[in-house]
């Protein structure tokens, strides 16, 4: 089938190059080895010669380099070949500066969706035929770029140029930090881990500082009844108050709240933190560095000696950190952290397994809270079941399938004396949990029954946090 076959075939334009002269023909716009792998030719009116229309992978390639999408045009293949060996003889090394150009171009662009979109995470990853771009909003992960998998080495490379790992390693994980600052917006800090692949490196960017949202408690999501347990427990001298859940359930944020409601001149607050994610004047916030030792327990060991009042501490990972905490809470001082615990009950389980004392544990908590966050039902396109009376979204341009932005769910856990002496007898999680429903505590999977009844989520929703 001759050109103009094809061209009618696939109901598109046909152009003989022979009536084109080479001043309307664009070379700067797509990269050398994109045109001669792909066989195309870009012209100065936005008509780009083509001879097949069969081929997804080279139309999303070329659309990567341009800012509108091209007018398709057939042209004869015999002719397309000459004019590219032609026109190419003596451009190589220009179009190879003008291909990182676009990377750079393509790879700002990715870090302001991800910020209009308020991402948390970028992911990359690459398999046999593309290279996947993901960002998670609200928790969730969305597919928002296919490319060629062609693109994924240079891409990466600029990556890891930015954040000052090294570009000849990809048999071992890295991990980096790097900024980049996108007009009409505050320097994103990003922390970056690569991982090798079978085909090419998965790379995963976090945005640390994209979270404007203030430090409110107003907006955690509390209910009256937990906010104010909150604020009594804030306001006493000594003790150790933990908050627990999974990676991603908003723990930092509500640690940071409550630095935010104690910060005060009168008071030494300190902090340490893996990574410090958000910068709060007048506290003294350090980052733990393992590669020079900089571990919590080191942090915590010189933070005693730094006549402290307040102590948060990002992350109880190991025995040696809970015994410095837990001692540092016996002596006159308030100390907040988390763990990676199910429920608030559980929490007890894991210091015990953990290896610390249950009379350490007695004498030094006071309040733990677990907590999830769940995604908020779309205030623009949620309807009513009149039959259930639940709420559900059907999506709409404004959000996410549905939903937008997200809210916590609680279960506080005040350690009373009853709660204590319960302690003291190495009680199992379930024993614990009966005492605190008996006591008044409102489980997770009540909290967010309650919020459901409000239209603020779903039960969907609810489930898969829960």
């Amino acid at each position: 089938m001759d050109a103009r076959e094809v061209a009618a075939a696939w109901q598109l334009p046909y152009l003989d190059l022979d009536d084109i002269s080479d001043q309307e023909i664009i070379l700067h716009k797509l990269p050398q080895n994109l045109i001669e792998q792909h066989q195309v030719l870009l012209l100065s009116d936005n008509r780009l010669a083509i001879v097949d229309f069969k081929n997804p992978e080279m139309l999303q390639e070329v659309a990567f380099y341009l800012e509108n999408s091209p007018i398709l045009t057939i042209v004869d293949h015999d002719k397309l070949l000459s004019k590219i060996a032609a026109l190419l003889h003596h451009q190589e090394r220009e179009n190879l500066l003008h291909d990182e150009a676009s990377i750079v171009k393509y790879v700002e662009k990715l870090f302001s969706d991800a910020v209009n979109k308020k991402a948390s995470d970028i992911h990359l990853e690459t398999d046999i035929n593309n290279l996947r771009i993901r960002f998670r909003i609200d928790g969730i992960l969305y597919e928002i770029a296919r490319l060629s998998k062609n693109l994924a080495p240079r891409i990466i490379t600029h990556l890891k140029v930015m954040a000052q790992l090294d570009i000849t390693e990809k048999r071992l994980p890295q991990d980096g930090k790097l900024r980049i600052t996108i007009s009409n917006h505050s320097p994103i800090d990003c922390r970056i881990s690569t991982c090798p692949g079978i085909i090419e490196e998965k790379i995963v960017l976090r945005l640390l500082n994209i979270n404007t949202q203030p430090l409110d408690i107003n907006m955690l999501g509390f209910s009256e009844k937990n906010k104010t347990l909150f604020f009594s427990h804030l306001q006493k001298p000594q003790g150790m108050i933990l908050v627990t859940g999974p990676t991603g359930s908003g723990k930092t944020v509500t640690l940071y709240t409550a630095l935010h409601i104690l910060n005060n001149p009168k008071i030494n607050i300190l902090s340490a933190e893996d990574p410090v994610e958000i910068t709060l004047p007048g506290i003294n916030q350090v980052q733990v560095n393992h590669k020079i030792d900089l571990t919590f327990s080191a942090i915590l060991r010189a933070f005693l000696r730094q006549d402290p009042d307040i102590i948060m501490i990002g992350e109880m990972r190991d025995k040696e950190t809970a015994d410095i905490a837990i001692k540092a809470s016996q002596t006159g001082h308030l100390v907040l952290s988390t763990l990676h615990t199910n429920s608030a009950a559980e929490t007890l389980s894991r210091l015990i397994n953990m290896g610390i004392p249950v009379y350490d544990i007695a004498a030094s908590l006071t309040l733990i809270i677990a907590q999830r966050l769940v995604r908020v039902l779309c205030q623009h396109c949620k309807i009513q079941d009149h039959l259930s009376k639940s709420y559900r979204a059907e999506g709409c341009s404004k959000c996410e399938n549905g939903y937008l932005g997200r809210t916590g769910i609680y279960e506080f856990l005040p350690i009373t004396t009853q709660l204590s002496e319960i302690i003291l007898q190495h009680p199992d999680a379930i024993t614990l949990e009966k005492q605190a429903r008996i006591n008044g505590m409102q489980t997770l999977y009540e909290h967010g029954l309650e919020k459901i009844g409000l239209g603020i989520t779903s039960l969907s929703e609810l489930s898969r946090v829960t």
